[in-house]
């Protein structure tokens, strides 16, 4: 999960006053779809909707395991997938659209540095005073744009993945895959939504099968015409040569939920 606007650190050091949620937004445009409907093959294991995330809580505006994104993202995605299925791999993605209202969520809880019930899985060796400054929370994301997916490869046939049962111990996420949390995802280096420099797509110190784990998913979704964030391995954003995101600069926030969507189109 990377947020795109930083804020300053003198923001950070000073008491920062949090804008009440926005309102949220009724419904989405029409080109916005439930993934679901459109590859029904690829899997969702989305954590906001739970209490297994860096803020220990199920986020607001996710009402539903759902990946949403513009029906052009989705679209791509089907093309990724049917690619790798060929190559003896699913997607599975974690997150896709984000309501503004949850990014609100995120921040609201980065600046209560009391609350780091979570720590020793996602941020182990972050201070959570620094997550504005280090650039891991910010005001904006670009998963509120629709175009943004969280997402992850699992050999096929997939494995499922253990229920996150609250209060189990937390293990590092740049720890050994057979030590952290027993995703089905192949070997990535870390864990989703690490925040560690080990997340960075090409940190060198990642070897091996996570390496080239995180290449075979990289290039196959480039050949659809998704844009990886260098800092974040499961990051990526719709946004084909030649025509662009299709809302590089709206950010929206109805929620996830299949009722958000006009039923023409959703």
């Amino acid at each position: 999960m990377r947020l795109t606007r930083i804020l300053t650190v003198a923001m950070i050091t000073t008491a920062v006053a949090v804008a009440p949620p926005a309102a949220a937004d009724p419904v989405a445009p029409d080109d916005f779809v439930v993934l679901q409907d459109i590859a029904p093959d690829i899997p969702g294991d989305i954590r906001y909707l739970t209490a297994h995330n860096f803020t220990g809580d199920p986020i607001t505006g996710y009402h539903a395991p759902l990946c949403i994104l513009t029906r052009p993202a989705a679209e791509a995605l089907a093309r990724a997938q049917q690619n790798f299925v060929e190559r003896g791999y699913t997607l599975k993605v974690y997150d896709c659209y984000r309501p503004q209202q949850a990014v609100d969520d995120f921040v609201r809880w980065a600046q209560d540095v009391n609350d780091q019930r979570m720590k020793p899985e996602f941020y182990p060796r972050v201070d959570k005073s620094t997550l504005f400054a280090d650039g891991y929370i910010a005001e904006r994301s670009g998963h509120s744009r629709g175009s943004t997916v969280d997402l992850t490869l699992v050999a096929l046939p997939a494995a499922p993945t253990p229920a996150y049962l609250p209060g189990r111990p937390l293990v590092d996420c740049t720890a050994p895959q057979p030590l952290r949390f027993p995703d089905n995802s192949v070997d990535m280096g870390t864990g989703f939504d690490c925040f560690d420099p080990l997340a960075n797509t090409a940190d060198p110190r990642i070897g091996g099968d996570a390496a080239k784990n995180r290449q075979l998913l990289l290039e196959g979704l480039e050949e659809q015409g998704f844009v990886n964030y260098d800092k974040e391995w499961w990051h990526f954003t719709y946004r084909p040569e030649g025509a662009g995101e299709p809302y590089p600069d709206t950010f929206f926030d109805f929620p996830v939920d299949r009722a958000a969507l006009n039923p023409a189109h959703g």
